[in-house]
């Protein structure tokens, strides 16, 4: 920029013969430069020097130049706001980057709570906020308002509503020799995880179904008035008195909907769990060696094995109570082999 006011300035010391033949040449040199490249890229001192000559020349000269006058007058607009922008000012403060964290730690906690709730449990923290700053910072970190955030998804509904959940499934096993197909009922509580094996058969029919209902309603005893529904595929083998046996200790059976395992999530995840850990690496002979082999996994899954979703714990064992911390120094532990050191269980000596 400062080169093209050096020479502007030089032109003044030029005769006007020169200077007009001078014009003849760049409009010819124009004329070339326009066949070749009708579009050309301008950069911001190029824009600056066209809208500020460009208002010196007359109309009718204006009309042949490089860009429309349209662009000329935005271009020579722009120049002006620039020159006349100034700096801004200080506003509002920005909120503290504690207390937006605490914003956010509320309604993501508490998802009914809209702004004026945040803000009065801010306020009862000695925390003085207004509701438009608690939109705000919400607004910044994508977090939607109260009824939107407030909705009930599929899993928070499972969540709250797995304490009274049962849920039950089949799977088979083919024997070594005889490749004889048996068939394994169990029955999984889902809030705890806690599984039982109600029973083992080769010809699972409505009728045997019912009796282990009835074996499930023994086992569970008076614990049986906590759980308000079970969760069952359509199978055949789920009759009318399968359901009327549940029903009568207050436990409605809820039909998955058809080719659809993935709603009896909780039970096709044991069945994955109990074959890659047991069947699938022993060879079963039949029945009567399936059924202690089961048994005995099912004492080691609900009292010792730990599971991810109740915070590493086996499913019989309290999750109130803090888990005991051994000091290597001074403790032995020991291992016991379950099912032939298939299962291996880690205790500290006596």
């Amino acid at each position: 920029m400062f080169v093209r006011l050096v020479g502007w300035m030089a032109l003044l010391a030029r005769s006007s013969t020169s200077k007009e033949a001078e014009l003849l040449v760049l409009r010819q040199e124009v004329a070339v430069l326009r066949r070749q490249n009708p579009k050309p890229k301008l950069d911001w001192a190029d824009r600056a020097v066209l809208a500020a000559l460009a208002r010196l020349l007359p109309r009718p000269l204006r009309m042949g130049r490089l860009v429309t006058p349209d662009t000329l007058l935005r271009w020579h607009r722009r120049l002006v706001r620039w020159r006349w922008t100034y700096p801004r000012r200080g506003g509002r403060p920005p909120v503290d980057a504690r207390l937006a964290v605490l914003i956010e730690q509320v309604a993501r906690e508490n998802p009914s709570w809209g702004y004026k709730r945040i803000q009065g449990e801010l306020l009862g923290l000695g925390i003085s906020v207004g509701a438009s700053t608690v939109r705000r910072v919400l607004k910044s970190l994508r977090i939607p308002p109260a009824p939107q955030r407030n909705r009930t998804t599929w899993r928070k509904f499972l969540h709250a509503q797995a304490s009274a959940m049962l849920a039950c499934d089949f799977f088979h096993v083919d024997c070594a020799v005889t490749l004889r197909r048996v068939y394994v009922f169990f029955v999984i509580e889902v809030g705890t995880r806690h599984v039982h094996v109600l029973g083992v058969t080769a010809h699972p029919d409505g009728a045997w179904t019912t009796q282990q209902a009835r074996n499930l309603l023994m086992d569970l005893g008076e614990r049986a008035a906590r759980f308000r529904f079970l969760i069952r595929d359509r199978a055949g083998q789920f009759t009318e008195a399968f359901d009327a046996v549940l029903a009568s200790a207050g436990i409605e059976a809820v039909k998955i909907p058809p080719r659809s395992p993935r709603a009896n999530a909780y039970a096709e995840r044991w069945v994955r769990t109990v074959r890659a850990e047991v069947t699938d690496r022993i060879l079963i002979i039949g029945p009567r060696h399936l059924v202690p082999i089961l048994d005995r996994y099912a004492v080691h899954y609900n009292q010792h094995r730990p599971h991810r979703a109740r915070s590493l714990r086996p499913p019989d064992r309290d999750e109130t109570a803090p888990a005991a911390v051994t000091d290597l120094t001074a403790a032995r532990i020991r291992r016991r082999r379950i099912l032939g050191g298939l299962i291996s269980e880690y205790e500290r000596a006596a």
